[in-house]
This record gives C-alpha cells, structure tokens and sequence, in this order.
C-alpha cells in the first residue's frame, strides 16, 4: 500500500473512532439484551464507516462544523448496516467482515428484528441534532433525503432479485439497479452532510452527485475485482460472482455484444453456478474486452467525481474527498 494510501486508511480510521461511541450510545438503551447484541454485532465487527465519514468530510467541505452532521452521520452507518442484515438474510450470506452472520448467530426472525431496530434508531439519531431555526430546516430537509435513499435501496434491491436468471439485463437497467442499492445511500451520506453543514444549493448538488459516482464506481470496480483481484487479497476465490450466477457489469455486458454461441455458453455458465466455469467465462469476458470496460467506466465515474469538487473552496476536507475518489478505484479489495 503507497504512503498516501496509508494516510487516507489513517484519516479513515479517526472518523471511524468518531462515530463509534454515536453508534453505541444510541443503541444504547436497546433491550432485550439478545436484540442489542445482534443489533451491534455488524458494529462491532468493523467497517471502514466510508459512508458516515463522507457525511462528515461534505459538511467540513463547505464550511460546517463536524459536529453539525454527526447525528445524521451517525444515521447513514445505521441504516447501512440495517441493509447489510437484510441482505445477508435475503442472499442466504452466512459471512460479514469475517464474522458469522447476525441471522446465523441470532435466528432469522432476531436478525430482521436488529435491522429494524437499526433503521428506527437512525431516524432517531437524525432528530437529536440541535434545533433552532435555521438547523429544523436542515435536518428536516436531511431526513427528506435519507428517506429517499431508503426507498431507493428497497428499490434496488427488488431489481436485484428480479435480475437473478434474468440474461436480457441491460447495462441500463444494471446501472439503475447499483445506483439505488449501492449509490443512493452514498449520494445521501456526502448530500445531507452539505446541507448540515449549511451548504449553497450548488454545493449541496454537487456533493450528491459526487456520491452518487463514487458509488457506481465502488460498485463496478467490485464487479472488476471479482475477475482481476487477487484470491489472498480478496480473500475469496477468483470469478466467485460467475460461480453464483450473479450479473454484473461484466456479464451484462459481455451478453449484449457476444455471438449467439458465446452467448448460450456464458449463461450455461452462469446457471450451472459452479466454480468450475469460471476460466471459461474469463476467456469470453476477454474476447469482448468487457473486463478493460469496467475499469474504464469505474475510471470515468471516478474521474466526473472529482470534476463535482470543483465548486468548493480548497480544504483539507476537499483534499480528501478527492482522495477517497481515487481510492475506491485503486482498492484492491
């Protein structure tokens, strides 16, 4: 990993150190006790805490006080991990940053129960925000988008489900489905921190709009790993979205401009959701140079990322927006 690299991991970890004690003293109070261990069990296991820290560094950036965004920073973790429960229970996961899941330690019916408790609790986090007149309205407009991006989840991942088996996906299509299950949540985080920082409204535009590439990006550069990582990086076999018949941009992609044949033999592929196909579909993947595309396009989201930044005024919080940009696409996990 290259010095600066290291530097952003650093900085990473003091916001993550932030927003740690928010999360535990609101959950706090939660009983019983089976209920509060599986609600902090995601918590406690770790995270980069990516999301809350770009609530934080957006207010920063225009001129806020961190303090100002730290509830709702403190909510958008919240509801992140609300989704990864549910996901995990939906896709059958029985691994999260290398612990069991919740549903496997606690039960299905506890690990929904811990979701929803974690999604009450951050609107809950949202309304402790001092008020006085003019932060009502931020926090009022805050809670306006959180809420969207909470729709936009449930959204994306319906489509996701909907796309399970699905071969006629459109890159279109597959780039609405990332953006409301990845990117929306992302856009709100970096959004709702320029609004508590009191953010012009071409600020607070340009901020969600960053979020919202970089978590594209994130999401396509993940597709790009699974095929051009590193198995002891990634920790998990090379081609592992192939062998679960998974669609991603590269599969997307590779099934509108390949030949009938090609075609027929990259879904066999996909529905015998073994690893054994995975060099197979690699080789097609090559023929149609799909995997040097998701790069690019990770590259190109990232680049239009940073070209939103332009509007603020240079600071140590605008340096490091621009850097967790470039870092997404240049993780190698």
């Amino acid at each position: 990993m290259e010095g600066s690299d290291l530097d952003l991991m650093e900085t990473l970890g003091e916001y993550s150190k932030l927003i740690n004690p928010r999360l535990e003293e609101i959950l706090a109070d939660i009983t019983p006790r089976s209920l509060y261990e599986a609600s902090m069990h995601l918590i406690s296991a770790g995270g980069k805490k990516i999301r809350p820290t770009l609530a934080l560094l957006s207010c920063q950036a225009v001129g806020g006080e961190m303090e100002d965004a730290m509830n709702v920073a403190t909510a958008i973790e919240l509801i992140h991990t609300f989704s990864l429960i549910h996901d995990d229970i939906m896709d059958k996961d029985e691994m999260r940053r290398g612990q069991p899941s919740v549903h496997v330690l606690w039960g299905e019916s506890m690990a929904i129960l811990a979701g929803d408790i974690l999604f009450s609790k951050a609107f809950e986090s949202t309304l402790k925000t001092r008020i006085d007149e003019t932060s009502y309205k931020r926090v009022k407009n805050a809670i306006s988008i959180i809420i969207d991006s909470c729709v936009k989840i449930c959204e994306g991942q319906a489509l996701d489900i909907s796309f399970e088996e699905n071969f006629n996906i459109k890159e279109e299509e597959y780039l609405e489905m990332i953006y409301k299950k990845t990117a929306a949540l992302i856009s709100a985080a970096t959004r709702s921190g320029a609004i508590m920082g009191g953010g012009t409204h071409e600020e607070i535009e340009a901020l969600g709009e960053y979020g919202k590439l970089i978590g594209l990006a994130f999401q396509i550069h993940d597709d790009y790993l699974d095929i051009a990582g590193d198995e002891k990086t990634l920790g998990k076999p090379i081609g592992s979205d192939i062998a679960e018949g998974k669609m991603t941009i590269l599969t997307v992609k590779t099934l509108e401009k390949a030949s009938e044949q090609d075609r027929e033999k990259l879904i066999r592929i996909l529905e015998a959701k073994s690893q054994e196909g995975v060099n197979e579909a690699i080789e097609i993947f090559k023929k149609y140079e799909t995997i040097e595309y998701a790069h690019r396009l990770a590259k190109e989201y990232t680049k239009r990322a940073k070209e939103k930044l332009k509007v603020l005024e240079e600071s140590q919080a605008k340096k490091l927006l621009q850097e967790i940009a470039d870092f997404i696409i240049e993780r190698k996990h």
